[in-house]
């Protein structure tokens, strides 16, 4: 067995089609499916075929809480989503959860990251890998403090 990348993330939501709207909006994702007498829908994520994200409104799905899912992302669309999520009315946050105006910086992947949550609290993270060797010394660091 070789596992080469994850496919899909779920997530329990309030609203279905709010969220739809808002990951269609803010993350540029695409309806694949929408099953709206189970209360779920489904967005490709880059492209058909390539991944995707389920939306379950709550009750619907087998739990609720707050999760976590992260997008790889271009770097130049990490670099530019602090001022486009701030003008789409999203707070843009840091690694430490903290409003932020740049990426933060993962040393030890080494990754640059954009965090944000989405309309039912779940954190969305959008990542770049970044060129060459980790740096585990920086820790996590804003993307201006790495030398």
């Amino acid at each position: 067995m070789n596992v080469t990348g994850l496919f899909e993330a779920h997530l329990t939501v309030a609203d279905v089609q709010r969220s739809v709207a808002f990951y269609a909006d803010v993350a540029g994702l695409a309806l694949a499916y929408d099953l709206p007498e189970r209360g779920a829908a489904f967005l490709w994520v880059g492209g058909r075929g390539q991944g995707m994200l389920g939306l379950w409104s709550i009750g619907s799905a087998p739990m609720n809480m707050r999760l976590h899912v992260a997008f790889a992302t271009p770097l130049e669309d990490v670099l530019a989503a602090p001022e486009r999520l701030r003008a789409k009315g999203v707070e843009p946050l840091s690694f430490f959860g903290e409003p932020a105006t740049e990426p933060s910086v993962i040393g030890w992947m080494p990754a640059a990251a954009v965090y944000f949550d989405d309309p039912d609290g779940h954190s969305v993270e959008l990542l770049a890998m970044l060129d060459g060797p980790a740096r585990p010394e920086l820790g996590i660091v804003a993307w201006s403090d790495v030398p």
